[in-house]
C-alpha cells in the first residue's frame, strides 16, 4: 500500500474555503428561487428527481438516495412524500427485505426532471457568471471552472 504524501496546508485555506461557502450559498439560492418560481420543486426535489432519473432501474432506497443528495432519512423520507403528492415519484417496498423501502421515479417524474434540466443548467451558469465579477466569489468560480 503506497501512502500520499499530504500537502502542506495553505495559510489561504481559511480565505478560499470561506469563498467555496459563499458561492455556494450564491449558487444554491438561485438555483432553488428559479426551480421553485418555474417547477413548483425545491432544490433537494430537483436533485432527487436527478438522482432517481439516472439510476438503472429508476430507484433508489431511501437511505441510498438520503446519501446521494446529502440528506437524512427522516428529510429524505418527508421530500419523497412531496414528490408522491405531486405523482413525480412513488414508495415501494424491498421485495426480498419487506423493511426496505424505495423511492421510484414515475414517468411524470422524469418528464418533470427533463423538463426543469436545462433551467437548471442556465441558471447555474448565469449564477456563476455572476459570481465571477465578484471579488469575494471570483476565485472560487475560477478553481472550478478550471478543474472542470
Amino acid at each position: 500500500m503506497t501512502v500520499k504524501q499530504q500537502q502542506p496546508r495553505a495559510a489561504s485555506d481559511p480565505a478560499m474555503w470561506d469563498s467555496v461557502l459563499g458561492l455556494h450559498t450564491f449558487v444554491e439560492r438561485q438555483l432553488a428561487h428559479a426551480l421553485q418560481r418555474r417547477f413548483g420543486v425545491g432544490l433537494s426535489e430537483y436533485r432527487a428527481l436527478e438522482v432517481l432519473t439516472r439510476a438503472e432501474k429508476g430507484e433508489h432506497r431511501m437511505q441510498e438516495l438520503a446519501d446521494r443528495i446529502g440528506l437524512g432519512q427522516s428529510s429524505v423520507t418527508r421530500l419523497v412524500g412531496r414528490l408522491e403528492s405531486a405523482g413525480y415519484a412513488y414508495k415501494d417496498t424491498c421485495d426480498d427485505d419487506k423493511r426496505g423501502v424505495y423511492a421510484v421515479i414515475t414517468d411524470e417524474g422524469r418528464k418533470h426532471y427533463r423538463d426543469a434540466r436545462s433551467t437548471y443548467a442556465d441558471v447555474l451558469g448565469a449564477a456563476l457568471d455572476t459570481a465571477s465579477a465578484d471579488d469575494q466569489l471570483a476565485r472560487a468560480v475560477q478553481a472550478l471552472r478550471g478543474a472542470a
